[in-house]
């Protein structure tokens, strides 16, 4: 994975939504935690500021182990197994927080 871009505006504020939404596995799981961000990985090269996660650090992001969690890295397909596939989490979390794409508004 190469060096990301900055930001854009609109990429900072989705990223800040998805951070103050908190850990979306641990909303999942019933509960409250922190989060930090989460680029999605797709063919080994981060898919962009767009596809990204708030999981909790240390938890689901990684360093579960050490609160009984799973972590996405680097037991990935356990994590998807449990919660969904990160594309999945995606969704959710943008129905959540009522995030549309440009594409869906025009139809």
């Amino acid at each position: 994975m190469g060096p990301s871009k900055t930001p854009t505006k609109l990429e900072r504020e989705w990223m800040n939504a998805a951070r103050e939404y908190g850990c979306i596995a641990c909303r999942i799981d019933g509960h409250f935690r922190p989060a930090v961000i989460h680029h999605i990985v797709h063919a080994n090269k981060r898919m962009g500021h767009l596809f990204t996660l708030p999981l909790c650090e240390p938890g689901h992001h990684q360093h579960g182990d050490q609160l009984d969690l799973i972590s996405v890295h680097p037991w990935k397909k356990r994590f998807e197994a449990k919660y969904g596939t990160q594309l999945e989490l995606l969704a959710k979390l943008k129905e959540e927080l009522g995030v549309f794409d440009a594409y869906e508004v025009q139809q």
